[in-house]
C-alpha cells in the first residue's frame, strides 16, 4: 500500500531531498528565508524552495519536519540531503566554509555547464552568451524534415524558412511595384518584364547557406560544440542525441535550455500532409508554385500571400475568422484590404475539407474541396498549389520533457516559465516561441536568451520585456506595431482611460504614381491616466518596420503624446505624420487627406 498521513508528508520530503541538491523549506514573507535564499543564488547555487504557507499541507510537512530535524522555525536548509539548520546556521556555515565544502564535495561531475536544445536565433544566443562567460557549452539542433522531405541548416526558422526569405521575397515583390511606378517618374522601357522564380529562390538560398554556415563559425570560435543530432531528455540532467543516421549518443549538464521553437500545423483533413506544403517548403520550392491558395489569416499566410501576388502569381486567402488574430483588428482589416484591392483575392468563412490531387507536375493541379463555417455550402476549385498556413505547433512534446517532470500546457504543447524563463524543474529553462503566454519574435528569443545566460552565469538580474516589443508585419503594405493592440488597451486600462489618435496619409513617393491615397494609416493609443502615455503604437505604410523600430525605443523611454508633439518630424516622410497627429477617435473628426 502507498503511504498515508504522516508517512505520505515524510515520503514527499525524502522526495525533494533526494532529487533537488539544495532545499529551502521556505515561508514566502519570511525575510530570514529571503536572506538564505539570496546567498544560494549569490553563490551561482540553483535550490528548490517549498514555500510552506502557500501548501494545504504546509503546518503538517513543518511539523514533519521538526520530527526529522529538531528544527521548528523556517528557512529549513538542507544540502544534498544533509539538515544544515536554519537561517544563522546557513550563514554561519558560508562564513567558516563548510557551507562550501559541503556543495564541493557532494557536487556531481557534467559533462557540460549548459547544453541547449534548439539551434535557433534564441540557442545560439544563449548558448554562444554562457560560452563567452567561460562556461563549457554544448548546442544539439536537429530539423526533422516536412513530409515532402525540406530540411535546412544551423539557425532556426527565422534564417530558413521565416523572416530571412521572408523579407527577400517580400522585396522582390516591392521591386515589381517600383516597375510600375517608375514610368512615371520618366522610366522607358520597352522589353516584357516577367519574374523568374528559380533565380529568386537560388540566389536567396545561396544567402542563407551563407549564414548557416557563419553560424557553425561563430559557434566553432566560442568553443561551443554543436552536435545535428535530436535531443531527448532519459533522465535527470541527461540527453540523449540521435544523429541523422540513428547513431545515439549521451550527454549530461548541470542546466538545459530547451529553445525547440514551432512547426507549422497541418488541416488534419485528406490530403494535407500528402499534397500541401507549408512556409517550410516554400522558401526552397525548385519550381514557381503558379495559381496558389494561401489556407490561414495569420501573418505568415498574408505575408506569402502577398509576395506571390506581387510577383504576378493567381492567390487566393481562405480565411477561417478573422485578420492576424492577436494584432490590432483596425489595423489588420484594413492590411487585408489593401491587399485585396492589389489582386489578392479572399475566401472568407470557409475551410478547407479535402486536397485531391488530379495531376502530378510542378506544379501539378489540385482539387480542393472547402466548407462555409456559417452554413452547409460546399464550394470546389483548382489550384496548382495550396499552402497551408493556419497557425504553429510547439515543439516540446517528443523530447522526454515528461521522463523529467517539466509541465506543459497541454492544450498547445507551451512551457510555463517564472519571469526569469525557469520551468518548474530547477535545472531547465526555456526560451523563444514555446513559451506559454510570450511573444513569438526572433529578436525576443535573441534577447531573451541573452539575459538568460547573463543571470545564469555573470550576476545578473536583468529580465526580458515581453511587452514593449516592436514588431512588423511584412505584407503589401506593411504593418508594424508595438504595446497594445486598441483592444487589448481597452481590456487593460479601460476605455474611458484611453485617447486614440488617428490619421489616413499620402507618402509622398506614391504621389507621382498617383495611387492608394488614403489607405495608409497611423494611430496611437495614449494612457490619459499616465500623463498620456503611449501605450500603443500602429502604422500601416512602406518601410513600417523602420518606422517603428525607433518609435519602440521611445516607447521604452516613456513616451508621452506631449512628447510626440513637442518633436520636430522630418520632412517629406512618412514617421513624420506622428509628430502631427491631432484628431482623435472619439472626436469623429475627418482623417482623409489630400496631400502628402
Amino acid at each position: 500500500m502507498p503511504p498515508t498521513g504522516r508517512e505520505a508528508l515524510r515520503s514527499r520530503v525524502q522526495d525533494l531531498l533526494e532529487n533537488n541538491p539544495v532545499v529551502v523549506f521556505s515561508k514566502s514573507y519570511c525575510p530570514y528565508c529571503d536572506k538564505v535564499k539570496a546567498l544560494f543564488t549569490s553563490l551561482g547555487k540553483e535550490y528548490f524552495a517549498l514555500e510552506l504557507d502557500q501548501c494545504d499541507d504546509g503546518s503538517s510537512i513543518q511539523e514533519v519536519l521538526h520530527e526529522m530535524t529538531g528544527q521548528k522555525t523556517v528557512p529549513n536548509v538542507f544540502v544534498y540531503k544533509t539538515h544544515v539548520g536554519g537561517c544563522d546556521k546557513t550563514l554561519q556555515a558560508h562564513q567558516n566554509g563548510t557551507l562550501q565544502q559541503l556543495l564541493d564535495n557532494n557536487a556531481v561531475t557534467y559533462d557540460y555547464d549548459l547544453i541547449v536544445i534548439g539551434g535557433g536565433s534564441g540557442g545560439l544566443a544563449c548558448s554562444k552568451e554562457a560560452a563567452s562567460l567561460g562556461k563549457k557549452v554544448m548546442v544539439l539542433d536537429y530539423v526533422v524534415p516536412t513530409p515532402l522531405g525540406t530540411s535546412w541548416g544551423l539557425g532556426g526558422t527565422c534564417v530558413n524558412v521565416g523572416c530571412i526569405p521572408k523579407k527577400l521575397m517580400h522585396q522582390a515583390a516591392l521591386l515589381g511595384q517600383a516597375l510600375k511606378d517608375s514610368r512615371k517618374f520618366g522610366w522607358e522601357y520597352d522589353e516584357q518584364v516577367n519574374h523568374n522564380w528559380e533565380t529568386m529562390r537560388e540566389n536567396i538560398q545561396n544567402y542563407i547557406g551563407s549564414l548557416n554556415w557563419g553560424y557553425r563559425v561563430a559557434l566553432r570560435d566560442k568553443n561551443v560544440r554543436y552536435e545535428n543530432a535530436y535531443g531527448e531528455f532519459v533522465g535527470p540532467h541527461k540527453i540523449k542525441a540521435t544523429n541523422k543516421r540513428g547513431k545515439e549518443s549521451f550527454f549530461t549538464a548541470e542546466k538545459f535550455v530547451i529553445a525547440t521553437g514551432e512547426r507549422p500545423r497541418y488541416l488534419n483533413i485528406p490530403g494535407d500532409k500528402e499534397h500541401c506544403i507549408t512556409s517550410d517548403d516554400l522558401f526552397s520550392l525548385s519550381y514557381c508554385p503558379g495559381k496558389t491558395l494561401v489556407v490561414g489569416a495569420s501573418y505568415v499566410a498574408l505575408e506569402c500571400a502577398g509576395f506571390l501576388a506581387g510577383i504576378g502569381l493567381d492567390v487566393t486567402v481562405m480565411v477561417r475568422s478573422i485578420f492576424l488574430r492577436g494584432f490590432d483588428q483596425e489595423m489588420a482589416e484594413k492590411a487585408g484590404a489593401y491587399m485585396e484591392t492589389h489582386g489578392v483575392k479572399f475566401i472568407k468563412k470557409f475551410v478547407p475539407t479535402l486536397v485531391e490531387q488530379l495531376e502530378a507536375g510542378t506544379p501539378g493541379r489540385l482539387r480542393v474541396v472547402a466548407k462555409s463555417t456559417e452554413n452547409d455550402t460546399i464550394i470546389e476549385d483548382e489550384y496548382n498549389t495550396v499552402l497551408v498556413a493556419v497557425g504553429r505547433d510547439s515543439c516540446t512534446r517528443n523530447i522526454g520533457l515528461e521522463k523529467i517532470g517539466v509541465k506543459i500546457n497541454e492544450k498547445n504543447g507551451k512551457i510555463p516559465v517564472t519571469d526569469e524563463e525557469q520551468t518548474n524543474v530547477p535545472y531547465v529553462y526555456a526560451i523563444g516561441d514555446i513559451l506559454d503566454g510570450k511573444l513569438e519574435l526572433t529578436p525576443v528569443a535573441i534577447q531573451a536568451g541573452r539575459l538568460l545566460a547573463r543571470r545564469l552565469y555573470d550576476g545578473s538580474n536583468v529580465q526580458c520585456d515581453y511587452i514593449n516589443v516592436p514588431t512588423t508585419v511584412f505584407t503589401p503594405m506593411e504593418y508594424g506595431c508595438c504595446g497594445y493592440s486598441e483592444e487589448k488597451a481597452i481590456e487593460v486600462f479601460g476605455e474611458e482611460n484611453l485617447e486614440v489618435y488617428h490619421t489616413l496619409f499620402w507618402p509622398l513617393e506614391w504621389t507621382v504614381p498617383g495611387r492608394d491615397n488614403n489607405t495608409c494609416f497611423a494611430k496611437v493609443i495614449c494612457n490619459k491616466l499616465d500623463n498620456d502615455r503611449v501605450v500603443g503604437f500602429h502604422v500601416l505604410g512602406p518601410n513600417a518596420g523602420e518606422i517603428t523600430q525607433g518609435f519602440g525605443a521611445a516607447m521604452k523611454c516613456g513616451l508621452t503624446k506631449e512628447k510626440l508633439d513637442e518633436t520636430i518630424g522630418i520632412h517629406p516622410t512618412c514617421a513624420e505624420t506622428f509628430t502631427t497627429l491631432d484628431v482623435t477617435k472619439s472626436s469623429g473628426g475627418d482623417i482623409t487627406q489630400k496631400g502628402c
